[in-house]
């Protein structure tokens, strides 16, 4: 396979893999009583129900079978303590609640439910994590290329490695997409994930670990052996509130890599617990003082004279990325498939990761420059049209400013401008909108807003919140900015108005497959294949 391929498997064998992860039989709950009672987390059990013999559990009452644990968990817009009868109706024999419910179901009342959530899923699913080498990568920008770079190096250096990653999972060496648009899935899903990639053979796993699964408590009970901190900017403040909150979610996961009795010392020869952080960054203060507060050793990368992995030359020549950098055992050099000079630190921060576990440079090296591509990432439609098309996730303001600065040579050396589609998801982060509208208005020629993921939210309020920053930069509404609901439409039209030379970046949806709307429905969605078919229909054709 490769190296970054996503693959949608038709016999479904991706699925048996992950299947493998589901334990036989039965195990009594007293098991998890104990384990709640040591985290702190149970207040009662009504009544007393330690001899049950569980079979499975769930969280969705939809998805309950006979014999099954029910965990109650309040959500965005449903709480699951209000369906504690359909899953009684189902088969459960017992339930977790964060209040005592009027139902004849044994009860677990704890004080969080979904943090006792991610101490069952650890619990049933027998604590994987304590078999394999763990790697988390969080950060606002450039988590999913690092964590494909980051498994290309461990595998590269003999170490088989699963992913879980907003892209997609990797179990035994077999990819496929996601399709839930969430990065760090709930517990029960990511403890099944690794405890699939323990039985089909993987030695170690890189976790996408996002500000959401650390503050929502999913990932406790996976214990980390390497954290990763890629950057960190403006994104998530509706869920955080404050950026303070947001960046204390991000260090959360450097505390970690503490040896305590939640996370204990493994049996993973060559995996001592490390801080890998970006030091050019300027939170990178925060996450270097919680590493060594942990206890793990601190490596950093970066431009600055003090990184461990100081990166000392950049070459971009927009097909291959070439780098070259001075770290422990002297100077080295790369010459990465990849585009987009942004990649250089991606590449740093796995290449960091590979120091850590003590691989062979040449081995750190070669997982670098296997790396094909990163689905939706920088990823080019060329068609044989006369100005360039380029896919890429960028959905903070951030990473739609680094890419399209990126792009902005590009469309200079070829005698064009930039023309940027993008929107913003719904029920998320508003305050974002303006700021990615101006950023947006500030380096290209035409902006167009357009449809990504509205979910229940009205569409156009979205896109007038983006119209109104770009509007603050200039932007003429209906001119050089224009409103375009349907993301089709809208990419159809940034096509008809580029110019020889230009270069158009629709940003945003990146590898994502569906179009999140209304009322849960999720709508089929591939941007490369709109690319296409607007292109086709102006008549261009590979």
């Amino acid at each position: 396979m490769t190296a970054g391929a996503i693959v949608i498997d038709p016999d479904r064998a991706y699925r048996k893999r992950l299947a493998a992860g589901d334990p036989d039989g039965t195990k009594p709950l007293g098991g998890l009583i104990d384990r709640l009672q040591s985290a702190g987390l149970l207040v009662r059990a009504r009544p007393a129900p330690s001899a049950l013999e569980i079979r499975g559990l769930a969280f969705d009452s939809r998805l309950v079978e006979p014999g099954s644990l029910f965990v109650a968990v309040p959500g965005e817009h449903v709480d699951g303590h209000a369906f504690i009868g359909q899953a009684a109706e189902r088969g459960a024999i017992a339930a977790v609640v964060e209040r005592p419910l009027d139902s004849a179901l044994p009860q677990l009342v704890v004080r969080r439910s979904l943090e006792a959530l991610a101490v069952a899923a650890a619990w049933w699913y027998e604590d994987p994590s304590a078999r394999l080498g763990i790697v988390g990568i969080t950060g606002t920008d450039g988590k999913t290329s690092t964590a494909r770079l980051t498994a290309s190096v461990l595998d590269a250096g003999g170490w088989q490695t699963g992913i879980v990653s907003t892209i997609g999972g990797r179990i035994g060496g077999m990819d496929e997409a996601q399709p839930s648009h969430a990065t760090t899935p709930q517990a029960p899903e990511l403890q099944r994930a690794l405890r699939a990639m323990h039985a089909a053979g993987d030695q170690s796993a890189v976790v996408e670990t996002t500000s959401h699964g650390l503050a929502q408590g999913r990932v406790n009970g996976v214990r980390y052996d390497l954290a990763a901190f890629t950057n960190l900017s403006h994104e998530h403040l509706d869920f955080h509130g404050t950026f303070e909150a947001y960046l204390a979610a991000k260090r959360s996961l450097f505390e970690r890599l503490a040896v305590d009795e939640r996370n204990p010392a493994k049996a993973v020869p060559g995996w001592p617990r490390t801080g890998i952080v970006n030091i050019d960054d300027p939170a990178a203060g925060a996450f270097v003082d919680a590493t060594r507060h942990a206890g793990a050793r601190v490596l950093t990368y970066g431009r600055g004279r003090s990184a461990d992995l100081r990166l000392v030359g950049v070459d971009d020549d927009g097909r291959r990325l070439r780098l070259t950098w001075d770290g422990p055992s002297g100077r080295q050099a790369a010459a990465l498939q990849l585009a987009g000079s942004f990649n250089a630190y991606n590449a740093l921060a796995a290449a960091a990761v590979g120091v850590a576990v003590d691989l062979d440079e040449a081995a750190v090296i070669a997982g670098l420059e296997a790396l094909s591509h990163v689905p939706g990432r920088m990823q080019r439609v060329d068609l044989g049209q006369p100005f360039g098309v380029v896919i890429d996730y960028a959905h903070s303001p951030n990473a739609l400013m680094v890419v399209l600065d990126e792009l902005d040579p590009v469309a200079r050396a070829r005698g064009g401008s930039l023309i940027a589609v993008f929107g913003s998801a719904g029920e998320r982060d508003a305050d974002k909108r303006p700021m990615m509208g101006r950023i947006a208005a500030e380096r290209c020629r035409l902006v167009i807003a357009t449809n990504e993921d509205p979910r229940n939210e009205d569409a156009m309020t979205i896109l007038d919140a983006i119209a109104e920053g770009a509007e603050a930069a200039g932007a003429v509404r209906g001119e050089t900015v224009l409103l375009i609901e349907d993301r089709r439409q809208a990419i159809r039209r940034a096509f008809r108005a580029a110019r020889p030379g230009d270069v158009v970046l629709l940003a945003g949806k990146g590898h994502e497959n569906t179009m999140l709307m209304a009322n849960g429905r999720a709508l089929p969605w591939d941007e490369r294949a709109a690319a296409v078919e607007a292109l086709r229909e102006l008549g261009h054709a590979a």
